[in-house]
């Protein structure tokens, strides 16, 4: 039997509030990739362990904020799915900056685009959970851009790089469902878990032997705490309103930015058929976002209905 198939979804009131904090915290993530070009001498694996310490430092406070003295209960709260998304982050978080060192910006955020389709399909599987009219027009409108972006923009890159950014892209998927199967438990210390995992992988494989310069740790903690520490925090949250498909959806936004980041700051260039396919997903999520927004649901709705 599919994981929670009994599991009413219904519509939430907080959704266009969940929506309105996806679209945000996926602006504010999106500048993750220039944040890589402008770091000068950290390898991916002191990238990662920095990173993971940013994000492990800005949970903590997080969690240290809502919870105080319960810090041990919710950490034991999340259970063995707990520990698999813990795992999965993990490997999301790895293979991401592995992916971004290997091949381009572009490159690596063409082929994570496919989260939201992989999170559909997952979610479709192991949930049992259907999507809404208006979500799957605005996923036919993200998949045409997403196609010309990977069909006319995607560069041969290094095979390392974009297996890493496909990596990524299941984990994440898997990750996002898993969230929301668990939507009504405190999933705050599954990244907490997962960065510590980041750290002591990260430690192993280098030996210790994680010394850069001062400007480097700084963009890496800034990275880690501020883009990914807090916005994966947003993350979850909206999760609890939103379907799997519908918070990767709006993830696209970052995939389309990152891009355009690189290129006006540091001259990374994209081809025009990156700029017309990310311009067409910003374009579907937009209007998907401002329809959710202008749109209350009935009191008769919330009762039943798919997300």
């Amino acid at each position: 039997m599919a994981i929670g198939t009994s599991i009413p979804h219904a519509i939430d009131s907080r959704r266009s509030y969940a929506m309105l904090l996806m679209v945000v915290g996926s602006v504010v993530i999106s500048f993750g990739g220039l944040v890589q070009r402008n770091i000068e001498f950290a390898d991916p694996w002191e990238i990662s362990f920095y990173r993971a310490i940013g994000m492990l430092g800005a949970i903590v406070v997080i969690i240290g904020f809502n919870y105080r003295g319960r810090l041990l209960s919710t950490m034991t709260g999340i259970g063995g799915l707990g520990l698999l998304a813990s795992a999965l982050v993990s490997v999301a978080g790895i293979g991401f900056v592995q992916a971004l060192a290997h091949t381009s910006v572009a490159n690596a955020l063409f082929i994570l685009g496919a989260i939201p389709f992989l999170a559909a399909l997952f979610a479709r599987l192991f949930l049992g959970e259907k999507l809404r009219r208006a979500t799957l027009i605005t996923m036919m409108g993200a998949a045409v851009g997403l196609g010309i972006m990977v069909g006319r923009g995607l560069s041969v890159g290094t095979g390392f790089g974009n297996a890493m950014a496909l990596l990524t892209a299941i984990s994440f998927a898997l990750f996002a469902v898993i969230v929301r199967y668990k939507r009504q438990s405190e999933m705050l210390p599954v990244l907490l878990l997962s960065s510590v995992f980041i750290v002591v992988i990260s430690l192993l494989i280098k030996m210790g032997n994680i010394v850069i310069p001062l400007r480097d740790i700084l963009l890496c903690l800034f990275w880690g705490g501020c883009l990914s520490g807090f916005v994966n925090w947003m993350f979850i949250i909206a999760s609890r309103h939103l379907a799997a498909a519908e918070v990767t959806l709006i993830m696209l936004l970052e995939f389309s930015l990152g891009p355009v980041w690189v290129w006006l700051f540091i001259g990374e260039t994209p081809s025009i058929w990156t700029v017309i396919g990310g311009s067409l997903i910003i374009l579907a999520v937009a209007l998907r976002a401002a329809f959710e927004l202008a749109t209350k649901p009935k009191p008769e709705q919330t009762a039943s209905g798919p997300i």
